[in-house]
């Protein structure tokens, strides 16, 4: 029988999860070829504005496959809604039969999301951080902090949004736990944080390669289609490391694809993400160094999370 898994059981069980571990086991296997990925399929509106992602595949001889279809509507908040919205299918790889349909709402997009921007910090981000940058005011940018406080933990935030309120309501959310500055521009983000992660739908450039200081790490999540753009092209021409989570996406989409359109790089001094975390020397090995990744969003984030969450069920059920 397909198991039908609601929102409030998979917050449950994430607890109970290492999701950066398992995103970091997803990713070697993407870049080790072991996997199957087809590209992004995307529907776009205009009234009013969202989008929805549909990304599938499989981890050959694995348990499962999946589909997940997920959505940004950005003008949700007025009706009380989140502006991510999705499910997950997760079928039996052997058999295709349906094993759970996991209605998580999008969250489960927005966590793996998160723990893939822990894992990058992980491995690129200086080894004494200043500050953590947020661009965007959004779930994801309160995500993308929290997952940050396992392996870069810093208390010391900059935030900037379109929107005053929105981060004063950023800066209230995360509780006194956080000192939390509200910047008046990206670039005083920029000028007082050495880890920034950018988390918008911004379809123009909000950091500009003046803005970057020696020694910082990006990592920008909110350029998931071609006609997105949070950084500045000149920005990954100064980089010394640019890593993608897919080189095949990146040809479509994200920041390497505009910098590659613009002429600023070329696809040869590109990393992928599941390649340079198995080598130590493609990884980051002094402090004023500037690194930045690009994370579009890999169909096997969406296999580990889904399956991780579905074992995790079955335990939980098996033990009840």
């Amino acid at each position: 029988m397909t198991a039908i898994i609601e929102l409030k059981e998979i917050q449950s069980s994430l607890g109970q999860i290492d999701m950066i571990n398992a995103m970091q086991e997803g990713f070697i296997q993407y870049s080790n070829g072991n996997t199957v990925v087809p590209p992004v399929g995307e529907l776009l509106f205009d009234e009013p504005k969202g989008e929805a992602h549909i990304k599938y595949g499989y981890i050959k001889n694995d348990d499962y496959f999946v589909i997940k279809i997920a959505s940004g509507f950005y003008d949700n908040a007025q009706y009380g809604l989140q502006s991510s919205q999705g499910l997950m299918l997760l079928f039996a790889q052997k058999t295709g039969v349906p094993v759970a349909v996991l209605l998580d709402q999008g969250y489960l997009t927005d966590i793996r999301t998160a723990a893939a921007g822990a894992l990058v910090a992980k491995y690129f981000a200086p080894q004494q951080i200043q500050a953590i940058g947020i661009i965007g005011t959004g779930i994801q940018a309160k995500l993308q902090l929290l997952q940050l406080q396992q392996y870069n933990p810093c208390k010391m935030v900059w935030v900037w949004g379109r929107n005053r309120q929105n981060c004063e309501k950023f800066a209230l959310d995360l509780g006194s736990e956080f000192t939390v500055h509200i910047a008046n521009s990206p670039a005083e983000v920029a000028a007082n944080s050495n880890l920034i992660v950018t988390t918008t739908p911004s379809e123009s450039a909000l950091l500009k390669v003046e803005d970057i200081q020696a020694g910082t790490h990006i990592t920008a999540v909110g350029a998931d289609m071609a006609s997105k753009q949070e950084l500045s092209s000149q920005i990954l021409k100064l980089a010394d490391i640019v890593i993608v989570d897919s080189i095949p996406q990146s040809r479509s989409r994200g920041e390497v694809y505009r910098a590659i359109c613009d002429g600023a790089i070329t696809e040869s001094q590109v990393l992928e993400l599941g390649a340079a975390i198995q080598s130590a020397d493609l990884q980051r090995h002094d402090d004023r160094q500037i690194t930045v990744a690009d994370l579009t969003g890999v169909a096997v984030q969406d296999i580990m999370i889904a399956s991780a969450v579905y074992n995790q069920y079955l335990k939980n059920n098996q033990s009840v």
